[in-house]
């Protein structure tokens, strides 16, 4: 079984998952820092591949990504680093990322080696769901990787039923159309959570974007399975030389632990 379906089967409420981008702060930092959120008590990682045009991330994540860039990361180098991480990492991990560089490497390649790592899922925002049926679908499935779809609140009950229906592992459910890192205020997304919860998707859904500490973890919390978090945790590490110090603490922040 796919370790993001494993960690549904055992936990369906309060699932934390963190977004950092590979190759940050350091270019060696990768591993530290996926490392330091498990201890710290994340449930899933979805780890950033750096892209000079990413579309859907705000301006700390694509800073965030200049920096990896400039640490010198690529995708070869993602995957050298993560050679052997499930040697210490059972956390559900997940790469986020756009489609452009995944087709420079070549998409059966790429996949094969999210398999071999231990990759246990991807999301493509740019990779539009009726191509991923035509060309992409067989893929996946050949080498047991689970492509996430985000849904947002513009997108309507029919289509969320044919997202639901294509989805494995969970739908991300962005909480406005704009990108991540931007303050909201949580209450006007309340109709559409509860038009998410109302509808019982066959899938457990995760909310993201402006989710940055426990009051807004709760409240994504009390319409979904979990949230994800990532521009608030980009901003603890990225200047902080105690990483692991800093991500326990913003961990525990979150979970009120």
């Amino acid at each position: 079984m796919n370790r993001i379906d494993q960690l549904f089967a055992n936990k369906q409420h309060g699932i934390l998952n963190i977004y950092c981008t590979a190759g940050f702060p350091g270019p060696e930092d990768t591993l530290r820092v996926m490392t330091s959120l498990q201890t710290a008590g994340a449930d899933m990682i979805e780890l950033g591949m750096p892209f000079s045009d990413p579309l859907a991330d705000g301006p700390v994540i694509q800073e965030s990504s200049t920096r990896a860039l400039q640490n010198g990361m690529s995708l070869k180098k993602l995957f050298t680093q993560l050679k052997d991480f499930r040697k210490t990492i059972h956390l559900p991990v997940i790469l986020m990322g756009y489609l452009n560089p995944v087709l420079q490497f070549g998409v059966e390649a790429f996949l094969q080696q999210c398999a071999e790592t231990g990759v246990d899922g991807l999301i493509l925002p740019d990779l539009p769901m009726a191509e991923y049926d035509k060309e992409y679908k067989p893929l996946f499935e050949k080498y047991g990787l689970h492509l996430i779809f985000l849904v947002t609140p513009e997108t309507s009950d029919a289509r969320l039923r044919e997202i639901d229906a294509h989805s494995k592992g969970f739908v991300y459910a962005v909480s406005s159309s704009s990108t991540t890192g931007k303050d909201k205020d949580m209450k006007t997304q309340l109709a559409y959570f509860e038009r998410l919860k109302a509808m019982q998707l066959k899938n457990p859904v995760l909310i993201g974007f402006g989710i940055k500490d426990k009051a807004t973890f709760d409240t994504a919390c009390t319409y979904s399975n979990g949230a994800i978090i990532g521009t608030a945790f980009i901003k603890a590490i990225e200047n902080n030389k105690d990483i692991e110090g800093t991500v326990q603490q913003f961990v525990q922040s979150v979970k009120g632990a």
